[in-house]
């Protein structure tokens, strides 16, 4: 392997490439990876040398703390390629600055942004030729933290490993989606660690979303944990409301994760002048907006899916299907995205960053 050191990384070239085995036409989503990823230790309280390397597996004790009480952190965020061969990031600085909010929240060290910015920006470069040009293809980069300190003693890490792996992906959902609300589970509470992207928030969805799964439905849409009163979430998404020409959202807070894709949406909605609201919506003004005829769409927005429409939701076993509309908000806004994503249109908001 050649050693190369800069000011800042130290990056350690793979011998070879496994560019050539991936059949791209078949991904699985997340399951095939690039040949480098990159890696860091927190140890004697200060982060180490920042290293590329090739991509390979861990050799972590059973003993360490994130196996156990499960101190971990992650983000979501993908590289797009332009017709013209160049790479982009999707405003890598939002994710860079809500892993280290929701490390703050695990009681995780806040990793350097500006070392982190970097580093997502030689590791696309080097394995550029993975991100494949094409509407819908993306190279998605998973940023996540994990404790290592060997011990089972209740107590935060005083060790942790920050890596960075990326994966060549397709769309992510390739149709509409069909929910049902939480009537008996949620996805977080007040207090609690919702607005953090921590591994146990996503795991604890599992069952329930197994449980819609078997009625039916592809994802459940969250409601609060005190009464069930109020739309939170969709599945891992955000989630809209289109009630006549007004687009709902519900508020963010320490329940709602501050999606980088919903902050977007609704920046490309007031630059269209769509009226939007910001505020709590409950399951029964959504259950009257239908059946009134003036719920027009419900769609998620997040990193993997970009923009995910809903056919029909179901409350106390009542299915209520959504018509497709003309002048669709879910499909403008997906467009409106991608072609920023992709560099085919301007950039009014400054969100591109090449690669």
């Amino acid at each position: 392997m050649n050693n190369i050191t800069t000011p800042a990384i130290k990056v350690i070239k793979a011998d070879t490439s496994k560019l050539k085995d991936v059949d791209f036409n078949n991904l699985a989503f997340g399951a095939n990876f690039t040949d480098h990823m990159f890696e860091c230790d927190f140890k004697d309280g200060e982060w180490q040398t920042p290293t590329i390397k090739p991509y390979g597996n861990l050799v972590m004790s059973p003993a360490a703390k994130v196996l156990h009480y499960g101190q971990a952190v992650f983000e979501g965020m993908k590289a797009y390629k332009d017709d013209n061969g160049d790479v982009h990031l999707f405003r890598p600085q939002q994710n860079i600055e809500r892993i280290n909010k929701s490390s703050k929240r695990m009681a995780i060290p806040e990793f350097p942004e500006e070392i982190m910015m970097e580093a997502l920006k030689q590791l696309v470069a080097l394995d550029k030729d993975w991100v494949q040009p094409g509407r819908g293809n993306s190279l998605y980069i998973r940023p996540f933290v994990i404790s290592t300190q060997v011990g089972v003693s209740a107590s935060p890490s005083n060790a942790y490993k920050f890596m960075i792996i990326m994966a060549p992906v397709n769309a992510y959902y390739t149709g509409d989606v069909r929910v049902v609300i939480a009537e008996e589970y949620s996805r977080s509470a007040d207090g609690g660690v919702g607005a953090a992207k921590a591994a146990g928030n996503y795991g604890a969805q599992f069952y329930p979303t197994n449980l819609a799964k078997e009625q039916g439905f592809d994802q459940v849409i969250w409601t609060d944990s005190n009464e069930h009163k109020y739309l939170e979430e969709a599945g891992t998404m955000n989630v809209f409301f289109r009630i006549n020409d007004t687009l709902i959202t519900a508020p963010t807070s320490d329940r709602i994760l501050d999606g980088v894709t919903r902050k977007s949406v609704l920046k490309l909605a007031e630059r269209a002048g769509i009226n939007t609201e910001v505020r709590k919506l409950t399951v029964t003004e959504l259950v009257d907006a239908a059946k009134a005829g003036e719920l027009k769409e419900i769609f998620g927005s997040g990193t993997a899916a970009v923009i995910s429409p809903v056919s029909a939701f179901s409350y106390k076993d009542v299915v209520y299907d959504i018509d497709k509309q003309d002048d669709s908000y879910a499909t403008k806004f997906k467009n409106d995205l991608m072609d920023i994503q992709y560099n085919v249109s301007e950039d009014p908001f400054s969100w591109r960053v090449k690669i």
